[in-house]
């Protein structure tokens, strides 16, 4: 389908404006971020217009891991799907588009809810012009409510849950605001997922926002809830350690002209994916267990210098620098120099030099899984 919109020059500089005035709502002005900003028509169309596109395609990554659970749980012939906050119902779209490309997708029944009106009706117009042009089977219902409110929910469990750029908008100015959002999401895995079912929750990937989430990824590990993905260590956090660090995926990504034009206008550049993200499940079962001993996932980008390269990996122990010199490039470590956060890895015969991990002539680096490279967004793809 071919729903790419087209702006007059005066239109697209109005649409830049809004544009400007809601990224900086959305980052170094949060504060002033009003609870209910989709209310605003302005703020509602450069959402629909430049922050749509990208965090539809977010969605894929963690839809992703969860293919990899050995129950091959998306594989089923219908899946309820619930998506909490879905504004105008970007998760819901990306869910779409995810299983658009299944051989065999499932039938899809999905209830969205929101406390306000106006992104309800942007997500079914949304959801309708993309499903006219579909292979799917899907429906769509929609419930305005507060997801504080969702526990009356009635009816059969649901298999998916989306919290999608939502739960740092929740009691944000609470000084209690973590444990708040750990007893929701661990009301609803309690309360709405089924005993095999999966909930996504992805969030920005703001220093400030990561870390929170980072914080009720702890608070429910207390709880205990295994998270599935991404994260192989399921101890606290090493991240939170240090006030400066956070943990977030970054994946090049191919935007389509529209917003590549409000870039220009802007004076802003979108051309990576940056989120935050976790799997949880009720089986208690962690992406982990499918990879060998000994495997870490690469949680920065490369950091090279003269005579070498090194990582962030995160595991079993932590999370800690490793590090391979020039001369000590063998065909055995090779993939080390081609990895990219996101990856997963596995190393035999390293160097544990217990602050960090050395990659030595003789270790072997096996790549467990590889993260999404890039996005290509074709034009009639960018706007459903």
């Amino acid at each position: 389908m071919n729903n790419t919109r087209t702006f007059a020059t005066k239109e697209l500089k109005a649409l830049a404006a809004e544009v400007v005035r809601l990224s900086r709502l959305l980052t170094r002005e949060r504060e002033n971020l009003p609870a209910a900003y989709l209310n605003d028509a302005g703020l509602r169309e450069a959402y629909r217009t430049y922050f749509l596109p990208p965090n539809l395609e977010k969605v894929q990554v963690p839809l992703r891991a969860i293919t990899l659970h050995p129950g091959r749980v998306l594989e089923r012939e219908k899946l309820r799907v619930l998506d909490l906050g879905c504004g105008p119902g970007t998760a819901s779209l990306g869910m779409l588009k995810f299983f658009e490309a299944q051989k065999n997708p499932p039938r899809l029944d999905l209830i969205t809810v929101d406390r306000v009106a106006e992104n309800l009706t942007i997500a079914r117009e949304l959801f309708s012009s993309r499903l006219r042009s579909s292979n799917l089977n899907a429906t769509l219902k929609i419930i305005r409510a507060n997801i504080e409110d969702v526990g009356h929910l009635a009816g059969t469990p649901f298999d998916l849950i989306v919290l999608s750029n939502v739960l740092n908008e929740l009691y944000a100015h609470d000084e209690e605001r973590i444990a708040k959002r750990t007893t929701l999401v661990k009301e609803v895995l309690d309360r709405l997922l089924s005993s095999d079912g999966s909930c996504m929750i992805i969030e920005p990937a703001l220093r400030e926002t990561s870390r929170e989430l980072l914080a009720v990824r702890d608070g429910l590990l207390e709880q205990g809830v295994a998270i599935y993905a991404p994260c192989l260590y399921q101890g606290a956090c090493p991240a939170l350690a240090n006030p400066k660090d956070w943990c977030h995926d970054d994946i090049p990504w191919d935007p389509p002209a529209a917003i590549r034009e409000l870039d220009k206008l802007a004076g802003l550049r979108k051309d990576s994916l940056k989120f935050s993200y976790l799997v949880l499940r009720k089986d208690r079962s962690r992406q982990a267990c499918l990879y060998r001993a000994n495997t870490f996932r690469v949680v920065s980008e490369p950091l090279i210098s003269k005579g070498k390269i090194e990582f962030y990996f995160c595991g079993e122990g932590g999370r800690r620098p490793s590090i391979r010199l020039d001369k000590d490039g063998t065909s055995r470590n090779e993939a080390f120099g081609n990895l990219r956060r996101g990856d997963l890895v596995g190393l035999e015969g390293a160097i544990d030099e217990q602050k960090r991990i050395k990659i030595g002539k003789e270790t072997d680096v096996i790549v467990q899984y590889r993260a999404a490279r890039a996005f290509s967004v074709a034009e009639k793809d960018s706007t459903p």
